[in-house]
Formats: C-alpha cells, structure tokens, sequence
C-alpha cells in the first residue's frame, strides 16, 4: 500500500468521489483509553473546539453526501464541522461493539487474558473481527453508488477496519491503520484506474495552522 499524508488543501477539489472519513472529537473515554462503543458519551471542550477546526479545514469542499454514525460524539462533530444540513445516519458506521470490554482500557483486559487481541478475538458479548469486517464491506457497498465527495463521520477502530477494507485487506491489518480524535483520512481511486480502491491520506490532524 502507497498512502500520501497531505493536508486537505492539497486534495485538488475536482477530483470526483473522494471519501473523507473523519474521526469524531476527543471525549473522556478517548483521552483515558477506554474502549467506547455504546456509551453514548459526548465530547470534551477540546472536542468541541477540534470539531470547530474539522468545519475550517473541510470549508471549501464540496459534499454530495454526508454520513454519519448515529453516536452522540460524532453527530456532535458533524454539527460543528458544519455538515449537519446533509447529514444521514447510517448504523453501520457505528464504533466496533465492545460488548464486556465496554468501558475498559487494554491493560485492564489483558489482567484476565494477557494475549487478548481486538483485531483476532473480538470481544465477548460485542462483535467478532468477521462482523465488523461484514460491516464495513456494507459501507463500501453503499458509498460504491454514490457520486461526488462523500464525508463520513465514525469512530477510530471502526475508521481504521474500514481503510483496510477499502484497499481489499484482512481486516486483521487494521491494527497496521491509526486514528486520532478529529482526524481526516482521505479514501478514492487510482488515477485512469477507477477499480482500484487507495489511501490518498490518512489520519490529518484537524489541529494546526
């Protein structure tokens, strides 16, 4: 995989059909490391303030479509973004189900079951990596018929099972994919070669000059 890390403003805007996944703001649960799934637990000031920075780094872009998970925390960035007017809630871009692991942190998990690996295991009484896989190809699919720019608004383990997908990987791979709070990763397709899903860029922050 070749992936160019560009900021948006380099993305020509005449380029047709680029998908711009953006992770929601920061919250608590985010900046502690808890896994959130279906806690539906709103942003931080900061959070606030990134979904403010997401809209002026967005501002200029125009969007066909505007998709977002239907959790507290990213309908919230989407309206601060600015893209509420086109907004559609989608369930399937919804964070990966947790289940028991809900609320905890990786080293608490790992007390019990020190080789527990989200990407292979999943989680008990949650979602199996197979699932989420299922889910994300669902997304695809749907933003497979679309036409013109696409935002997407979803969650980070999420967002990244959905990059590998989109580059045809196991969704094992997206452990190799990172997403920070209120970052902007840019999905489309090999110049002169339209079936040939790439990364474009991936995880901007919305922070910065």
């Amino acid at each position: 995989m070749r992936a160019a890390t560009v900021e948006c403003s380099e993305v020509r805007l005449e380029d047709p059909s680029k998908i711009y996944l953006v992770r929601h703001g920061e919250t608590d649960w985010s900046l502690s490391g808890q896994h959130t799934s279906s806690t539906d637990i709103a942003l931080t000031q900061r959070g606030e303030d990134q979904g403010r920075n997401l809209g002026r780094r967005l501002a200029g872009i125009e969007f066909a479509h505007v998709l977002c998970s239907p959790r507290r925390r990213a309908l919230r960035t989407c309206e601060l973004a600015g893209l509420v007017s086109k907004r559609r809630i989608v369930p399937e871009l919804s964070e990966w189900g947790y289940g028991a692991y809900e609320g905890l942190r990786t080293a608490e998990i790992r007390k019990a079951r020190p080789d527990w690996e989200l990407w292979r295991d999943g989680c008990p009484d949650g979602e199996t990596p197979a699932q989420v896989a299922d889910r994300a190809d669902r997304v695809i699919e749907q933003v497979s018929t679309l036409r013109g720019n696409i935002a997407l608004f979803s969650h980070g383990h999420f967002g990244c099972a959905l990059g590998a997908r989109w580059i045809e990987l196991d969704i094992a791979n997206g452990r190799r994919f990172m997403l920070d709070p209120a970052s902007i990763s840019i999905l489309g397709a090999a110049p002169r070669h339209p079936e040939t899903h790439v990364v474009c860029s991936w995880n901007v922050a919305a922070e910065g000059p």
